[in-house]
């Protein structure tokens, strides 16, 4: 258990993917390129590969990140926030809102 004051660190923003692509040399990770209404994108790299046969179909998805993480290199590449998903042994979902939720707003 942790207490509310912990939990209220964790900094969660809606992102809009604007980007996808594979990372060569690599079978599980996708280099994703989000807008979260700040001055620059981020790059986000994660281990979603196995789920989506073409990344371009995550262009133009809006989903939750943690964005206070501190950057994490993968396969050299810098990863500058963390795509939040649901899974077990049967089932695959990001945490994806509606198209009309403006990316860069908190989650509270």
């Amino acid at each position: 258990m942790i207490t509310i004051d912990e939990f209220k660190k964790g900094e969660i923003t809606i992102g809009l993917i604007t980007n996808a692509e594979v990372i060569e040399g690599s079978d599980k990770l996708l280099k994703l390129t989000v807008d979260f209404a700040e001055e620059n994108p981020r790059t986000v790299v994660s281990g979603i590969r196995k789920y989506f046969a073409d990344p371009a179909e995550l262009i133009g998805v809006k989903c939750a990140f943690a964005t206070n993480l501190e950057p994490r290199p993968l396969m050299g590449i810098p990863s500058e926030a963390m795509i939040l998903a649901v899974s077990n042994d049967e089932v695959f979902s990001l945490l994806r809102v509606s198209e009309n939720t403006p990316q860069g707003l908190k989650v509270k």
